[in-house]
Parts: C-alpha cells; sequence; structure tokens
C-alpha cells in the first residue's frame, strides 16, 4: 500500500506542478486535461465539465526520487488548498476494503467503482472530515 499526497487547485495545477518539479529536482511523469480523458459513463457527475474547464488538468503525476506527488484542478468538490490522501492498493478486493471501513460513518462522494484508468478508485470524505481516494491502478 502506498500513501500518496493528492493535491487541488483551481485552474493552476500545471504551473504548480511545474514549479515543485523545479525546486524538489524531480520531474512531472504524466499530465491529462480533462477534455482528453474518455468518457465515464458508470462514474456519476465525472461527465459534467463545464466548458472553461475543459482544458484544466485532471491527473498530474511528479516523482523526485521513490516520492510520488498527484494533482489535479477540481472543477468540483474540495477546492484550492485541499490536501486529499489517495491510498494505491494491489487488489479491488483490498480497494473495496478500505473504502468500506474509511466511508464509516463519513460521505461517499464517488462510489468505488472501476474507471478507465484503475480497477477500482472512489472519493470519499471520512468521518473526521479528510479527503480520501481509494485506488486499485491498472497497468498502463
Amino acid at each position: 500500500m502506498k500513501l500518496i499526497p493528492f493535491l487541488s487547485f483551481n485552474g493552476k495545477t500545471h504551473e504548480a506542478m511545474a514549479f515543485y518539479a523545479q525546486v524538489l529536482g524531480g520531474r512531472v511523469t504524466s499530465e491529462m486535461k480533462y477534455r482528453d480523458m474518455p468518457p465515464m459513463e458508470s462514474t456519476e457527475g465525472c461527465g459534467e465539465m463545464l466548458p472553461e474547464t475543459l482544458d484544466h488538468v485532471a491527473h498530474s503525476q511528479l516523482e523526485v526520487g521513490s516520492a510520488i506527488l498527484m494533482a489535479a484542478d477540481s472543477p468540483s468538490g474540495p477546492g484550492e488548498g485541499t490536501t486529499t490522501i489517495n491510498i494505491d492498493v494491489d487488489s479491488p478486493e483490498e480497494a473495496e476494503r478500505v473504502f468500506k471501513a474509511l466511508a464509516d460513518g463519513g460521505e461517499i462522494k464517488m462510489p468505488i467503482a472501476e474507471t478507465f484508468w484503475a480497477h477500482r478508485w472512489g472519493f470519499l470524505i471520512d468521518r473526521y472530515g479528510k479527503p480520501w481516494m481509494v485506488n486499485c491502478m491498472k497497468q498502463p
């Protein structure tokens, strides 16, 4: 299991991640804009983008040695200044177990489900008000 900080910005992800890469001596290893994402029919709410947000960053990953930092521009939900903990696990079963446990007493924002990038992905706010994402990534 890996715990990965996930930063939210309002339209400044590209700029921020390039800055962090320069300062920390790392490199941005992936970046995808919302307009480049395939349709996500099975994930309610993900396909409803405002035209002015289509060129915002949907996912960015910065690697510094073995450390990873992820970020995105958040058109809805937690906004600029929010940090979410992203948990990366090895199996869909483990993703569902961890998601269910963290969601107990909290609020599910995006139910855990398969996406184009993950065997399972879900987003929730735990009982203490902290945002979490649970991922079981597909191999590229």
